[in-house]
């Protein structure tokens, strides 16, 4: 799974989100950057923690965070996922996963007895240079937001 660890230089990133509109690592600079990766638009993980990360912007935005959110979903599917939830961050439709694997968060995962290959669930918090303050492997869905604003 992912080799990136606190100070490591943040992958050049570039993709899409759901309106179509670029974002790249060069964006951000100046400010925090959290970028979570989750398996799958709308699903009930999923849900609750974008939606949390939502209920909980205003601290974000206070602290001079970004977010951005990062599955291999459709852009349809993103705007459908940001649209029915109102979430106030992007989220980028990374649907040739170029974005998933440059974070090195693809590989392989268990569900239900059942081995495949998807997004293994994981958050990087990228300080205002371009550099990789902490990654959170261990995700919890409700209550993501206290887990990246300690």
């Amino acid at each position: 799974m992912t080799t990136l660890k606190k100070g490591d230089k943040a992958p050049d990133f570039f993709g899409t989100d759901q309106d179509g509109k670029a974002h790249q690592l060069e964006d951000y600079k100046g400010k925090k950057l959290v970028v979570f990766f989750y398996p799958k638009a709308s699903t009930p993980g999923c849900t609750a923690e974008a939606c949390d990360l939502r209920d909980n912007f205003e601290r974000f935005q206070a602290s001079n965070y970004e977010l951005l959110g990062v599955s291999a979903d459709s852009a349809k599917a993103q705007a459908k996922f940001k649209d029915k939830y109102k979430f106030p961050f992007p989220l980028l439709a990374d649907e040739e996963k170029e974005v998933i694997q440059a974070f090195g968060v693809w590989g392989p995962k268990k569900f239900m007895g059942r081995e495949y290959d998807g997004i293994n669930r994981t958050t990087f918090i990228i300080d205002e240079n371009g550099i990789i303050d902490e990654v959170i492997e261990n995700v919890k869905t409700k209550e993501h937001a206290s887990q990246i604003l300690k």
